[in-house]
């Protein structure tokens, strides 16, 4: 054969890269003897001979290491990329010079059924000078993407044309079954026509869509449906399964169907872009209609499963565990995903991922993993529940997918296929990624948004104080901050007992939830206490008329709800309770035999606001084992609703719990009163112990 010359069985798909804007070549068979080069390589590298083996042929480019290099692709299957080979080669308008090139290598199916290598070359040796002279260094990363696209692109197109020719026509019988098939479809299928007689065809088709393909099929003979068409998976003979359109007529003798005649034709890459827009649509959707970050995670969650995988979990990771790559992660397990009849992980978990698992590699990374293996046994070690519930489903093929905000990893992808379905395919890890780049901006916010909440609840927490152990009586206290608010809220509430013994218990509120607000709750529950335990002898309602004055210290538009309570014994040991109440929701007084009732005779205009009336108080007894509760407006209220039907709901959720232990009273009412999570919610309950 001659130098150049392109062998017959490559004029009908291989000349598809004819035109490419890239260096291509092909090689055939486990020798790799060169079948294919485009006009683009010789451009850059010169002539080299079809029928050699490529390593001799390209021993100038692909170098020593490279015959190991093309034997690994032909085996695994898997895509690799080179992005700097240096190599001494003709000039094509002088002697030879160094010149840098960029390789990709992967499989590619030959006519003939026969296995074959596709590697794409483009030049690099004036972006690397450039880049250099520029910056000082070489940027590889954007020029091996572009490479991979480009990759991608010949071998969609390869693809396209290879199975152009792939017309199948078929008859069957007046019953259904297949008498005659063509040669198109024995090509594709490898079935022989007595293997696809019958109902043999069906042993093509992949597991699970024979069943369905049986069922259509048969209904539409009973029915002698005038048109019948259906899309199903084949396994081609290059052992993947392709996307067939199956089209059949009846044909009519005398009013009779006398047999029923069907074409095939391959509709795989039509297939595969309207599931890729289908699923970055639902991707995009799933981030823009759900602001909340869990959810967001397991809307996506969602999507993947089932048609990219079988399983999807989503970790999000503690602040700074990109900056530590070589050391154990701990994640939070944020959405999970599980086809039907796989077993599950338990939800919201936290996991440890040792420092050579797949899991920290691809962190360090910050670039997928994708490996299959042996079912049950991954080639890295994973968290222990992961360990177990990767034998228990028997999978065999995972993708991990780091997401990056800000330059640091906040939060990794992982996916796994089980059972027969076929590993994870390259083209469908990179159609994650691309979903997962559709919903980037969303994550990020969402990411930002859950640090920035943690931050402020974490300083929330710090301005409230734990309540006092006081002989003889319970407390508990809760704060539940907004979801859709990231800044701190001026909700406090506190709890301190006076030199005489008796105890003060407050509930407070300042308008705002911000930074401003937060400062301002800080100074008005400090100047309470101060009020307070300097005359301790003093009614609440003195203390909070006092408490208005000193507000006018801090600004003219502060202002601020309170409940004051004082809480001490009377001569015959009963507990007491004298209160005050400043435009803030009634305490909440739910007697041991479940009765509630709401202590409404102290009520006073809110804080902040001069106004001439007396400030007045109130005293009510409390019964042993009731329960006091003082709460924040945003247990309660609910846009478009009064006032009174939340107070009289949280009354009607407060009485059954009046036997249980305080903290399990508080938690229930957090749990079971739908609070809107547009403002946070603080509560603290006080306890009269009984008699005995």
């Amino acid at each position: 054969m001659q130098v150049g010359q392109k062998p017959e069985s490559s004029r009908v798909a291989l000349d598809v890269f004819d035109r490419a804007p890239v260096g291509v070549l092909v090689t055939r068979g486990k020798d790799h003897r060169l079948l294919y080069i485009n006009d683009a390589f010789r451009a850059m590298a010169g002539n080299r001979p079809i029928g050699a083996p490529a390593w001799k042929a390209l021993r100038d480019i692909l170098g020593p290491d490279f015959p190991g290099v093309l034997g690994d692709v032909l085996t695994t299957g898997e895509t690799v990329c080179v992005d700097e080979v240096s190599a001494t080669v003709a000039d094509p308008g002088g002697g030879p010079r160094e010149r840098l090139f960029r390789v990709s290598l992967s499989g590619i199916p030959l006519p003939g059924g026969e296995s074959g290598l596709l590697a794409v070359a483009q030049e690099a040796t004036a972006q690397e000078v450039t880049a250099q002279e520029v910056t000082g260094r070489a940027d590889a990363m954007p020029r091996t993407r572009d490479l991979e696209k480009e990759l991608r692109r010949l071998q969609r197109r390869y693809r396209s044309m290879a199975w152009a020719g792939a017309h199948m026509v078929w008859v069957t019988g007046p019953d259904g079954e297949v008498r005659e098939v063509s040669r198109g479809w024995q090509r594709i299928s490898g079935q022989t026509l007595e293997e696809s007689r019958g109902y043999g065809w069906l042993r093509a088709l992949h597991p699970e869509d024979r069943e369905r393909a049986l069922d259509a099929w048969t209904r539409a003979v009973e029915l002698a449906n005038p048109v019948w068409e259906q899309v199903f998976r084949v396994a081609a003979s290059d052992g993947a399964y392709r996307h067939i359109r199956f089209r059949a007529v009846p044909v009519y003798e005398d009013g009779a169907v006398v047999e029923w005649v069907g074409a095939s034709a391959d509709v795989e890459q039509e297939w595969q872009e309207e599931r890729r827009r289908r699923l970055l649509d639902l991707a995009a959707a799933a981030a823009t209609d759900i602001t909340n970050l869990e959810e967001m995670c397991q809307a996506i969650a969602g999507v993947i499963v089932p048609e990219l995988a079988d399983a999807c979990h989503i970790y999000l990771l503690p602040e700074s565990s990109g900056s530590l790559p070589h050391t154990p992660i701990v994640t939070e397990c944020a959405a999970a995903a599980v086809r039907p009849g796989l077993p599950t992980l338990p939800p919201r978990r936290k996991e440890y991922h040792p420092v050579d698992s797949g899991f920290v590699r691809a962190v360090r990374r910050r670039g997928p993993v994708h490996v299959s293996f042996p079912p049950g046994r991954p080639p890295f070690p994973c968290a222990d529940k992961v360990t177990k519930w990767l034998a228990e489903a028997r999978s065999h093929s995972m993708a991990l997918l780091p997401i990056v905000v800000e330059g640091e990893v906040a939060a990794v992808v992982a996916t796994a296929v089980c059972g027969e379905r076929p590993p994870i395919a390259p083209d469908d890890v990179h159609l994650m990624r691309e979903m997962l780049d559709h919903a980037h901006d969303a994550i990020s916010k969402a990411l930002r948004f859950r640090r920035t909440q943690r931050v402020a609840l974490a300083l929330q927490h710090s301005l409230l104080a734990e309540p006092p152990h006081i002989s003889g009586l319970e407390l508990a206290a809760r704060y539940q901050a907004s979801p859709t608010a990231a800044e701190i809220g001026g909700d406090w509430y506190d709890a301190f007992q006076l030199s005489c013994g008796a105890l003060n218990v407050v509930i407070g509120d300042v308008a705002g939830h911000d930074l401003a607000a937060a400062v301002s709750m800080s100074q008005v529950r400090n100047m309470l206490r101060a009020l307070a335990v300097d005359r301790e002898l003093e009614p609440p309602a003195d203390v909070l008329r006092r408490l208005n004055r000193a507000l006018e210290t801090l600004n003219g538009e502060s202002t601020a709800t309170c409940v004051l309570t004082r809480l001490e014994r009377d001569r015959d040991g009963v507990w007491q309770l004298a209160y005050s109440v400043a435009g803030h929701p009634p305490p909440l007084l739910v007697t041991g035999d479940g009765q509630g009732r709401f202590l409404e005779d102290a009520g006073n205009p809110l804080l902040g606001l001069y106004h001439g009336r007396p400030w007045t108080s109130a005293v009510a007894p409390l019964p042993p084992h009731s329960t006091l509760l003082l709460y924040t407006d945003g247990l309660i209220e609910r846009r478009g609703e009064d006032l009174g039907e939340g107070l009289e709901r949280l009354r009607r959720c407060a009485e059954p719990l009046a036997r249980e232990p305080l903290g399990r009273f508080c938690d229930e009412l957090l749990t079971e009163m739908p609070v809107t999570g547009e403002d946070d919610v603080a509560m603290i309950a006080l306890r009269v112990p009984s008699p005995a």
